[in-house]
């Protein structure tokens, strides 16, 4: 999604307006003022309407906030939730309990975007349509129907002037995400701005269902021939980038085992395939369905299982499974040398870290998580403490990373409601090393010595045009040094309203002066036997001196 600048004579405003009264409201008043929100946009912060606050911690009232502020909003939330080398643990647990409310939209307005989006009535494309809808989420709504050829079909139909309202929000969010790198300490290290090109990315891939549907099919080639897997067969027909017609599938949610046990499904077995097919998706094909939890799965016929949403995917490239490999090699080895070999390959390096000290931290992490009673070994909780190690050595996972850990946590947490016993290392461990040993293949490492082979040739080709170039712009003189200043804004903004108020006070002092010299002159005209102009000054002065007061004793600057 292409985000603008809001500099565009604040076409936001109002909804700014509303952002930062929302603000205010859950105590975040000290932010809006130290962003200078009411300087910069006119709004002036009030306090009324602030609600009770006593009770709630700090992450309470960021997740109640976000949940007011509506989905785009909501969306942030939660992937933050999934980035605890950026926010505390607290606010993590807490903000991955926002769940987008979102009551549903007129059948009329579905029947209209189906129309307009597919060409034809939608009783001409479908021979029966449910008016209510199955579900409704923030970008759209699901409706059961019956197509053309008797097929029960569901559509999903995207909510109607939710782009142009994502976008205002996004840029919002842009904007104020700039202003806390530029204006608030250690802000600029966590990159805000970044998140929110992220968010703008992820949701805009969300919001085109024709890229959904390609998801799909992609999902069901890789897995064409397993029986354990049924991915739902997409009408391309009747989809479009806001309408999306797929298969509709039944079945049983697999938060439910006894609804399971009592149609004769084996909860076992379900838990054992939904980790292999996870594990399968992350490392062999590199392509994986980032969100699989309860409600985007069913369970069928056979102890089958059915992905719903494939609006949230992950991509790992080859090196980044190999290196994952490593990593949970050594993990099941106990090897922390192994995992800080794994870890380090993984992530991005932004400060050499101090290998004995982070060898010995994973070494007390693996104690703290896998020397304990199987039954309470947790595999989410102990890759969201990897990830609070990762950051507190300064290193930085790539967002796909994030995604395949959230992944794996959830589908850890799915299998343990299915079988209490469940212990996904364990199970993982076997289909690891097979990973790890095929690496070895003669014909792979063939096929991976030509490729880079081919990569080397090609660098060797291009590397002299390139060095030539540099020389050139060296000895032109063009070559040039970029050197970028950080954190100078803030600095400068203070020192404007030094200057400003220095110059204010200059001409308050003059025009207290000059109006004592024109009493002192008894200078006509006179009112009441004094000099009228003398007058005006010292009433003017007054009023200035009593506004540059006021001024100071608001922002605290005393």
């Amino acid at each position: 999604m292409s985000l603008g600048k809001l500099t565009r004579g604040f076409q936001h405003v109002s909804r700014y307006r509303e952002i930062t009264t929302i603000l205010i409201r859950y105590g975040f008043g000290d932010l809006v003022r130290r962003l200078a929100l009411d300087e910069r946009l006119g709004i002036r912060t009030v306090t009324k309407g602030r609600l009770k606050l006593e009770d709630l911690s700090r992450a309470q009232r960021v997740r109640m906030m976000l949940s007011e502020l509506g989905p785009t909003f909501v969306k942030l939330g939660q992937i933050l939730s999934m980035r605890p080398d950026l926010v505390p643990a607290d606010y993590v647990r807490e903000l991955a309990k926002l769940q987008e409310e979102v009551p549903p939209f007129p059948a009329d307005e579905a029947r209209r975007i189906i129309e307009t989006e597919l060409g034809k009535p939608v009783g001409e494309l479908f021979q029966e349509f449910g008016d209510e809808p199955l579900a409704s989420a923030s970008l759209g709504q699901v409706h059961r129907a019956v197509d053309g050829l008797g097929r029960t079909v569901v559509i999903k139909v995207q909510r109607p002037g939710i782009i142009r309202r994502i976008k205002a929000d996004l840029e919002i969010m842009l904007h104020l995400a700039g202003l806390l790198e530029r204006r608030v300490a250690g802000w600029e290290v966590q990159h805000p701005t970044g998140v929110v090109e992220e968010l703008a990315r992820s949701i805009g891939r969300e919001l085109d269902y024709t890229l959904e549907a390609s998801h799909m099919e992609r999902f069901a080639d890789e897995f064409s021939g397993d029986e354990r897997i049924h991915v739902p067969a997409v009408y391309r027909d009747l989809t479009t980038s806001r309408v999306l017609t797929m298969e509709f599938i039944g079945g049983v949610k697999p938060d439910n085992r006894e609804a399971l046990i009592r149609s004769g499904l084996d909860p076992r077995v379900i838990a054992e395939r939904g980790a292999d097919l996870i594990l399968e998706q992350i490392l062999l094909h590199g392509f994986f369905h980032a969100d699989p939890h309860s409600g985007n799965l069913r369970i069928l016929e056979g102890n089958v299982i059915c992905y719903l949403d494939y609006g949230m995917m992950g991509r790992l490239d080859l090196q980044a499974r190999q290196s994952f490999v490593d990593l949970l090699l050594g993990i099941a080895e106990r090897d922390e040398s192994a995992v800080a070999r794994g870890l380090i390959r993984m992530t991005i390096v932004e400060e050499e870290p101090d290998r004995a000290a982070l060898e010995r931290d994973l070494a007390e992490l693996l104690d703290r998580h896998f020397y304990r009673p199987l039954k309470d070994v947790r595999v989410g909780r102990f890759l969201q403490d990897l990830v609070t190690l990762v950051s507190r050595h300064h290193l930085r996972l790539p967002p796909n990373l994030y995604l395949m850990l959230k992944a794996l946590g959830t589908v850890e947490g799915v299998g343990r409601v299915l079988d209490a016993d469940f212990d996904m290392i364990r199970h993982a461990a076997p289909f690891v090393r097979r990973i790890a040993v095929a690496r070895w293949r003669p014909d792979r490492v063939a096929r991976e010595l030509g490729v880079s082979g081919i990569e080397l040739l090609g660098l060797a080709k291009t590397l002299p045009r390139e060095l030539q170039a540099v020389l050139k712009k060296a000895r032109r003189g063009e070559l040039r040094l970029v050197l970028e200043h950080r954190a100078l804004e803030v600095v400068l903004i203070s020192l404007e309203r030094v200057g400003n108020r220095l110059a204010f006070a200059v001409v308050l002092a003059a025009l207290i002066v000059g109006s004592a010299i024109m009493v002192a002159s008894h200078t006509p005209p006179a009112l009441f036997g004094m000099p009228l102009i003398g007058v005006i000054g010292f009433v003017s002065a007054a009023v200035m001196g009593f506004w540059l007061l006021v001024s100071i004793l608001r922002h605290n600057k005393m």
